[in-house]
């Protein structure tokens, strides 16, 4: 699989672009600002129906060009093995919504509402994702070691989604009724709602939960054998990594499915019941889920020099490209955005040597002598400046 047309139009600094891409390794090269990010940004966003750059759709109209009743829009065209997908996530700019308190000094100039179109077919964002798979690397990925829980469980849902399009379905079934009873629990605090309601969204919220967990359980566990390998190869065998999956709610029967784990999560909602009602939100589930990096019996999210947290983020990354392509059956589009600057030479020709055994790999960079020194098979590169793209034969 492969994308080979890129369009946009009113996206980011792109007032209109057409632009042909070859399988094999595309090398986006230019200076900061130049929009290199916004075209890994668009092909990412053809895979997973949302941006890693912002946190909502107002953040990717284009503000100079699209004004209200205006549009932006991301189109692909990607090759597979036996037919060709055109992908399309549109965005159209109408009047704001105003609401009753709003300050008016930050209110937006105008909304966005979203439409997106698989083959001329309308299709969901959880219809969307899995059609179309890639893998994104960028200098944020060290937040997988470092950051937060919430970094890493997006980690994990964006792969498993990827994997397994169910697993979104029911992922976003489990969010929905995670909002619906933290109201029901701040209408308790406030005494305009009855305790018994929260029987019905209890069980809801163990029959979607208890799927979530053991679905990442599984998946963590050929994640972990896969992580190791790449890791030696970064590392020259010299560290062994352990990937652990943490479930908010300890499992002590996780490996024998969904009835164990309802069972367990269930006990964990009652015993949480007191401090819940106190909190008026929900405080165990997989939406606290998190896992453990070990390294040589330590735990790297303690431990992790900064170079270390580094080198273990690409192990995931690599690990989840191949994850991919294991459980699809096709190489997934490989995304490096400005990330082999961060490496050491050894590390930048290992992560190269892998990523360039797919059948696409975009790379962007401020300095394309980083590819011609990784002697990397038969780059095409492009020059990104100011909005616009143009092929050339060098990086000259």
């Amino acid at each position: 699989m492969y994308l080979s047309h890129l369009g946009l139009t009113n996206f980011r600094n792109f007032p209109l672009l057409e632009l042909d891409l070859p399988e094999g390794v595309v090398v986006l090269f230019g200076g900061n600002a130049q929009g290199k990010s916004s075209l890994v940004e668009a092909i990412y966003l053809l895979c997973i129906a949302r941006s890693f750059r912002a946190d909502n759709d107002y953040e990717l109209v284009n503000w100079d060009t699209a004004a209200e009743d205006g549009e932006t829009l991301v189109g692909g065209t990607f090759e597979r093995l036996n037919d060709r997908l055109r992908v399309y996530v549109g965005y159209r700019c109408v009047p704001p919504t105003t609401t009753l308190g709003q300050d008016q000094g930050n209110a937006k100039p105008f909304g966005v509402r979203r439409q997106i179109r698989v083959s001329r077919m309308r299709r969901t964002a959880a219809e969307l994702v899995g059609l179309v798979n890639a893998v994104l690397f960028t200098a944020d990925d060290i937040d997988l070691v470092q950051g937060p829980p919430s970094v890493r469980r997006r980690f994990l849902d964006i792969l498993i989604s990827q994997a397994d399009p169910p697993y979104l379905k029911t992922l976003q079934r489990y969010q929905r009724v995670l909002q619906q009873r933290n109201r029901l629990l701040k209408a308790l605090q406030d005494r305009s709602a009855e305790h018994q309601e929260l029987v019905f969204w209890d069980e809801e919220l163990v029959k979607e939960g208890a799927w979530l967990v053991a679905k990442r359980c599984e998946v963590m566990g050929n994640l972990n054998n896969i992580a190791r390998e790449r890791h030696q190869d970064l590392t020259g065998a010299s560290e062994e990594l352990v990937v652990g999956y943490l479930p908010n709610v300890p499992q002590t029967g996780i490996m024998s499915g969904s009835p164990q784990i309802q069972e367990e999560f269930s006990a964990a909602l009652e015993a949480s019941r007191r401090r819940e009602l106190a909190m008026g939100s929900t405080v165990v589930g997989p939406h606290r889920d998190d896992f453990r990096i070990m390294v040589n019996g330590k735990d790297m999210g303690t431990y992790a020099s900064r170079g270390q947290a580094r080198t273990l983020a690409l192990s995931l990354k690599l690990a989840e490209a191949a994850y991919l392509a294991s459980m699809k059956g096709e190489a997934p589009i490989i995304l490096l955005d400005d990330v082999l600057s961060e490496m050491d030479s050894f590390r930048r020709s290992r992560v190269l040597d892998k990523a360039t055994q797919y059948q696409q790999v975009v790379i962007t960079t401020t300095d394309p002598q980083l590819i011609q020194d990784s002697e990397v098979p038969e780059p095409s590169y492009y020059r990104v400046e100011d909005g616009r793209v143009e092929a050339v034969t060098c990086s000259a």
